[in-house]
């Protein structure tokens, strides 16, 4: 049990460190994404760490069964290159057994990333979906900064102060285009100040006060300037709320449906699972270094062995989803794939051969030296 122990600290906190390592590299990419759409005006400041935070979970159940195979790696291997190892087969612990202790590790990765995949993800998927369902909802002077034109082309906005308590516009300048008999009409506002009122029946409004519209291209005859005491326009009418995505659907709901799209998120979450034991034992196959080797000269073949299981999972799910495999097939013959590898890995490891070569006993000559016998 101290072993047990001993194995599981060492696995699973090299599994901890490999995780926010590569959760923080994941993690920034979005993040460096998110930013430039905040920057750009389409979503807000704070929305930008509520999106992000719903979507670690489903980081997580991706990084947890790739982190655990490189700290098996790392872990174990440290301990052939400090002999430890040795020590442990010397003193009667077999590699049978320590792949029994590793599978008991693995089975605790298991369960954490099968709560994570199963429950966790599909809810905070849900709730990323809802929160930019409700972010769509909003226009685009929700977004305003006083004192920046934001946009692009005929189509930029210009406020040069927001009351905190009224929410007023002040000195509005909006330019964009509109519809008349089939063509665009470039169309500038210019009003002393504006506010959003929304009616009860949900439609938006936005109404401007003191200011001047022009419309059309100057110097042609249909060009027109109005003067106004109030103008008011009505903004895009907000759509109901859905979300259908099957990432962001109950695992109870979707595993027995017959959309592929569904059998194929089902079937997604269900080999995040799996593989964690299969990359276990192919893990402890592949630890075993001579000290004279390095810890990381096996590393390069793991690694590639590993992306070569998460890139037919994908490629798997995509066919799926696009009904290029049966759903009764699925991702399931990627798992046997690798579970034959893993065994003939662990064979080699072990060193059992499925053939056994007959030995032949040696016959010991009994003749003397004149080649009579004694």
């Amino acid at each position: 049990m101290k072993l047990f122990r001993y194995l599981a600290k060492e696995v699973l906190v090299s599994t901890m460190a490999v995780s926010f390592i590569l959760l923080l590299i994941i993690a920034s990419g979005r993040f460096v994404s998110y930013l430039g759409r905040a920057a750009e005006g389409k979503m807000t400041f704070e929305f930008l760490f509520i999106i992000l935070g719903f979507h670690i979970p489903s980081f997580l159940q991706i990084i947890i069964p790739l982190s655990f195979f490189l700290a098996l790696l790392l872990a174990y291997g440290r301990l052939y290159i400090e002999n430890e190892m040795s020590i442990l087969f010397a003193c009667g612990i077999s590699k049978v057994k320590l792949t029994f202790y590793t599978l008991g590790i693995a089975l605790i990765a298991t369960l954490v990333n099968a709560s994570i995949s199963l429950w966790l993800a599909p809810t905070s998927e849900y709730q990323s979906q809802l929160a930019k369902a409700e972010q769509d909802q909003l226009t685009v002077f929700d977004f305003l900064q006083p004192g920046r034109f934001q946009g692009k082309g005929f189509n930029t906005t210009y406020v040069a102060e927001i009351t905190p308590e009224e929410g007023w516009m002040k000195d509005v300048f909006i330019s964009n285009t509109s519809k008349v008999e089939g063509k665009n009409i470039p169309t500038q506002t210019l009003a002393s100040h504006a506010e959003q009122i929304q009616l009860e029946g949900g439609d938006t409004y936005l109404v401007f006060k003191n200011g001047t519209r022009f419309e059309g291209v100057p110097g042609q005859l249909d060009y027109r300037i109005t003067q106004f005491d109030t103008y008011a326009v009505l903004l895009d009418e907000k759509g109901e709320l859905s979300i259908e995505d099957p990432s962001t659907k109950p695992s109870s709901e979707i595993w027995r449906s017959d959309d592929l799209n569904e059998q194929a998120e089902w079937q997604w979450r269900i080999s995040l699972v799996i593989m964690i034991p299969i990359l276990a034992i192919i893990g402890t196959s592949l630890s075993q270094v001579n000290p004279r080797q390095g810890r990381f000269f096996k590393m390069l073949p793991a690694i590639l062995l590993m992306i070569l299981y998460l890139g037919l999972l994908i490629w798997g799910r995509t066919s799926l989803e696009k009904g290029r495999i049966p759903s009764s097939f699925g991702l399931w013959w990627v798992h046997i794939l690798f579970g034959l590898i893993a065994a003939f890995l662990f064979s080699l490891f072990n060193e059992i051969r499925l053939i056994k070569k007959p030995i032949k006993a040696d016959k010991q000559s009994t003749s003397t030296s004149d080649g009579q016998p004694s």
